[in-house]
């Protein structure tokens, strides 16, 4: 009985040490001999970039999109209950009433900006806000991710 335990103990870290190997061998960066995809390694790949699917880099990646997704949706709420509503249906605030505002919710106010541009639902004009310098620059509201 204590033999058959150990050969599944055995068994059990043979598999681990092979799945280790195996994912050493398709690492690009793996110093291991017989590591040949360095050289195959290359911007044209479709998957260049992307965490390996089931990985947790994967998960990491899936979970921190929603956080910040859900972070975006709240930015439009608060521009939507404390922004000018226009006759087009979109909202208008400007950037210092909104930094005041949205400085007690949180401190990523330019970067949920900037993604939510990306995302065409708000516009304002330049790259880059700051504070003080960008106060009257107009943040208009086009939708709420919501209500697609």
């Amino acid at each position: 009985m204590a033999s058959r335990r150990m050969s599944g103990k055995i068994a059990m870290w043979q598999k681990r040490t092979d799945e280790h190997q195996e994912k050493q061998m398709i690492n690009p960066f793996s110093e291991w001999e017989g590591a040949s995809h360095r050289a195959t390694l290359s911007k044209d790949d479709e998957n260049y970039g992307i965490p390996v699917a089931g990985s947790s880099t994967e998960r990491r990646g899936r979970k921190a999109g929603m956080l910040i997704s859900g972070e975006v949706v709240e930015l439009c709420h608060v521009i939507a209950d404390i922004g000018c509503r226009q006759d087009d249906g979109t909202y208008v605030i400007t950037f210092g009433h909104l930094f005041e505002a949205y400085t007690r919710i949180s401190n990523k106010l330019v970067g949920m900006l900037l993604r939510a541009r990306k995302q065409h639902l708000v516009q304002f004009e330049g790259e880059m806000l700051f504070q003080r310098r960008d106060d009257d620059v107009l943040i208009t509201l086009l939708r709420i991710p919501d209500e697609n």
